[in-house]
C-alpha cells in the first residue's frame, strides 16, 4: 500500500509539475470559467432568481472541468509516455488515480476563483453548497480522467470526450443544484456522495482495461 500510495503521489505531483511549468491548463480553466460567469451575469434576466444562477453556475463548473480534462492527457499521448507508463511495474490503477487528484487539484483552483466571482454576481454559497461543490468535483474528476483517457487514444477526441462526459456528469449536476436550493440539502449530498463512492470504484477497476485495448 505505500508502494502504491507513493507511485500515486508520483504522477500527481508529475502532472502538477508540468502544468507549473507550462500554465497551458489551469489558466484557460480559470479565464473561461470567470468569463462564463461574467455572460451569464449579463444575460441572464433580472427577475429569474437564485435558483437559476446557481443552475448557472454548475454549467460553468461542468464546462470548466471539460476544458481541463481535454489536456489531461495531452502530455502523455504528445510524448509516447503513457506506453511507458502501462509499461511501469505499478499497478495501472495509479495511473488513472494520479491523473484525477491532479485534476481535481486544476479544478479546485479554477473554483476558489470562480465561486467568490459567483457570490459577487449572483448569491453567496451556504455549507451545503459549498460540500456539493466539493463532492461533485470529486466526481467530475474521477469520472472525467477515465472517459479522457478512452477519448485520447481516438481519432475525434474532441467530439468524443463531451458525448462520454457530459451524460454521466448530468446526476452530478442535479445533485449540486439540488444541494443549492433544496430544503433537505442532505439528500443530494448523500446522492453526491454514493455516485461518487460507485463510479471512482468502476473506473478504478476499468482502467487497466482502458489503457490496455
Amino acid at each position: 500500500m505505500t508502494d502504491y500510495l507513493a507511485d500515486v503521489a508520483a504522477l500527481a505531483r508529475k502532472d502538477l509539475r508540468l502544468e507549473l511549468r507550462a500554465r497551458d491548463t489551469l489558466p484557460a480553466m480559470v479565464l473561461f470559467v470567470v468569463a462564463t460567469l461574467v455572460v451569464f451575469h449579463f444575460a441572464l434576466p433580472g427577475g429569474a432568481g437564485d435558483d437559476a444562477a446557481y443552475g448557472l453556475l454548475w454549467v460553468a463548473l461542468v464546462f470548466t472541468s471539460l476544458l481541463g480534462l481535454g489536456r489531461a492527457w495531452a502530455p502523455e499521448t504528445e510524448a509516447g509516455a503513457l506506453d511507458g507508463l502501462v509499461l511501469a511495474v505499478s499497478d495501472r490503477s495509479t495511473i488513472w488515480l494520479g491523473k484525477t487528484l491532479a485534476a481535481l487539484a486544476f479544478l479546485g483552483a479554477a473554483e476558489l476563483v470562480a465561486l467568490p466571482a459567483f457570490a459577487l454576481f449572483f448569491a453567496p454559497l451556504d455549507g451545503p453548497a459549498l460540500a456539493g461543490v466539493a463532492l461533485a468535483s470529486i466526481g467530475l474528476c474521477a469520472v472525467g480522467s477515465l472517459v479522457s483517457a478512452m477519448a485520447a487514444a481516438a481519432r475525434g477526441r474532441e467530439v468524443l470526450l463531451p458525448l462520454l462526459f457530459l451524460p454521466l456528469a448530468i446526476p452530478l449536476v442535479v445533485g449540486g443544484v439540488g444541494s443549492s436550493i433544496s430544503p433537505d440539502p442532505g439528500t443530494y449530498l448523500a446522492f453526491l456522495g454514493l455516485y461518487d463512492a460507485v463510479f471512482a470504484i468502476l473506473s478504478w477497476a476499468a482502467f487497466e482495461y482502458v489503457v490496455t485495448e
